[in-house]
């Protein structure tokens, strides 16, 4: 089979496709034709070197893949040959098979495609994550969503409107403000950090309720002062690049919160949460409430030059791997 392998951590540019022997199905996995496999920032910080847990090379970066279940491990019985699954794998996704726990997948209503799954479960799961167990959003309340074009940012925005609140959104460019106001967003707004704050006032009488970052740098000081009597701040990622310095003072004024957002550290220690938290969004999904976003799609090939077009922000929502 044909994987992206990682030989020496370091440069995206170095990532190679490579012929690799076929993994080996055992008790309780099952193999997986992978169809799609999304692109994350952690793959590339994973290929870059740069993330706290450093696999021993070479390795196939790719967390998040959908896809065909074409062998069964002995005494599987939560899958089926033929069942389309999403799973997350950690390593390994940016092949044509992989192999997973058979309880790690989920199967997928025929409404959401392989490539919008492959790309759903850390997404739709940090937002329904933040909304219930960290900022715990109410029906009405308003949310403001930084970097609503991204994959997060378009998540956070459907979710919140399924959940009942009033979604804002700031976007740097007029196509991802655009996809913003598909996603759901009521209004949307210019998100250039050096101006915010004044457009937040402007665009947004009485400010929000709630804030959800995923890309931090100023933009976070600036809508942290946007926030009501007892605002949450969502803390997320920092997709700028920019881990910002908050003043404590407008933490304290008006009774905010800031709070952080580890959804992988949780989904790993809480595995039977996680999987009812998915069951949620699936459901959602095929009851039509939810209606993710379809991605961008690259060749197995070109994952280095996918992993670079996510890091410098070229790309609206999400992107995944044609890996058919």
């Amino acid at each position: 089979m044909r994987a992206v392998v990682c030989h020496n951590p370091g440069e995206l540019s170095d990532l190679v496709v490579e012929e690799v022997t076929n993994p080996q199905v055992r008790a309780g996995q099952v193999e997986i034709a992978v169809e799609a496999a999304g692109v994350n920032y952690v793959d590339a910080l994973f290929v870059q070197g740069r993330y706290q847990l450093k696999p021993n090379p070479p390795f196939t970066p790719g967390s998040e893949v959908a896809g065909v279940v074409v062998q069964l491990g002995e005494g599987v019985t939560a899958v089926r040959l033929g069942d389309r699954v999403l799973v997350s794998c950690g390593l390994g996704g940016f092949a044509e098979r992989v192999v997973a726990p058979a309880t790690s997948c989920m199967v997928l209503p025929d409404s959401l495609t392989s490539p919008a799954a492959a790309c759903f479960t850390q997404s739709y799961s940090t937002a329904l994550y933040t909304y219930l167990h960290r900022v715990h959003l109410q029906r009405g309340e308003r949310v403001l969503v930084l970097g609503g074009g991204g994959g997060v940012g378009l998540a956070a925005i459907r979710v919140g409107v399924a959940l009942g609140a009033t979604v804002y959104a700031a976007a740097s460019t007029e196509q991802k403000r655009a996809a913003a106001l598909t996603a759901g967003a009521s209004e949307v707004i210019d998100g250039d950090p050096e101006h915010l704050k004044q457009t937040l006032r402007s665009a947004i009488d009485g400010g929000v309720d709630v804030v959800i970052d995923p890309v931090g740098g100023a933009a976070c000081e600036a809508s942290l002062r946007n926030l009501r009597d007892g605002g949450r701040l969502a803390v997320i990622g920092f997709a700028s690049g920019s881990i910002p310095n908050l003043p404590a003072n407008q933490v304290l004024l008006r009774n905010r919160s800031v709070v952080g957002v580890d959804w992988g550290i949780w989904a790993m220690t809480h595995a039977d949460e996680q999987r009812r938290l998915l069951d949620e969004l699936l459901a959602l999904v095929d009851g039509g409430v939810l209606h993710p976003t379809e991605p961008s799609m690259y060749q197995l090939v070109d994952a280095a030059q996918a992993l670079s077009d996510l890091l410098s922000r070229k790309v609206i929502g999400k992107i995944a791997l044609d890996c058919s």
